[in-house]
């Protein structure tokens, strides 16, 4: 039995971060990072049975054409995806009332709505890029006992091969996503690998008023090829959502609006307008599959 330490239960037996209980959660579930783009998603439900906010954790469960939903805020950055997505397969394979795993697992479809930054000059700001791969430079998976499979060391060994990753960074971890839902989300999307970072600034390589300790970042990202793949933007969710989706058995895709191209210097004037047709395109394909 899990103690309360461990698998924490707020007053009305909810898990405690995402104020939810099992009944509450569709099979399938949209990840968006800002709580005020729920309402943005969820305006294309037939009906909203159930909303939840705790902290920046937002839910809105509902359907579409009788099949069930659920978009949740998660926040930015994998700290916050380790959170979400342990709390979602709990809810998913622990019985909450006995603290004890199902013995019949469930497995959650879990697609990332988000917004990402280009390395390359021939991927525009407003286009969608759907993440087959991910690169962690975060760290989170290092703290999970982790198997990777033949195709995520491969990419592994390229990606430190083409490049010099500083040794004093956190070790890079590669993971795939479900092969399916790339195949129903990429055919106006460009496929390629997604460099999943620690922070926004220097991290990414990005430069204000402080220098970073590795300015050449995105040069180096950008020359990555692996497999008829490239490495396409950087964001700061994708490896950490496949990287324990993978663990629980639960189906990850990520799919990134890019409003800003950093080889070209360039943001988009239409965020809002390619977001929301990129929520558009992804609920039509997802649900078109299920």
């Amino acid at each position: 039995m899990l103690q309360a330490s461990e698998l924490i239960l707020n007053s009305r037996g909810a898990v405690y971060h995402l104020d939810l209980l099992p009944e509450e959660l569709a099979p399938v579930v949209f990840f968006v990072g800002d709580p005020d783009r729920v309402a943005k998603v969820s305006k294309y439900f037939d009906r909203i049975d159930t909303i939840r906010q705790h902290r920046e954790f937002v839910t809105h469960t509902g359907e579409i054409g009788g099949k069930r939903y659920t978009v949740l805020s998660t926040g930015i950055g994998t700290d916050n995806i380790d959170i979400v997505v342990n709390e979602l397969d709990a809810l998913a394979n622990i019985d909450l009332a006995s603290r004890m795993p199902k013995t019949e697992l469930s497995s959650l479809q879990i697609v990332r709505i988000g917004t990402s930054g280009s390395m390359h000059e021939a991927i525009p700001v407003d286009a969608f890029v759907v993440s087959d791969y991910a690169i962690g430079t975060d760290g989170l998976l290092n703290y999970y006992t982790y198997t990777p499979s033949e195709q995520e060391n491969s990419l592994l060994q390229a990606f430190s091969g083409q490049m010099r990753y500083p040794a004093e960074l956190a070790v890079p971890y590669a993971i795939g996503a479900n092969t399916e839902l790339v195949k129903a989300l990429g055919a106006d999307a460009t496929h390629g690998i997604t460099v999943t970072a620690s922070g926004f600034y220097a991290p990414q390589g990005r430069a204000l008023r402080y220098k970073p300790a590795h300015p050449d970042l995105v040069d180096q990202y950008r020359n990555v090829q692996w497999n008829g793949l490239q490495i396409t933007n950087f964001e700061m969710e994708t490896a950490g959502i496949y990287g324990l989706c993978q663990l629980m058995g639960h189906r990850p895709c990520s799919m990134s609006a890019i409003v800003a191209n950093r080889a070209a210097g360039t943001f988009s004037v239409k965020s809002d307008e390619t977001i929301d047709r990129l929520i558009r395109y992804t609920l039509e394909n997802v649900h078109a599959i299920q």
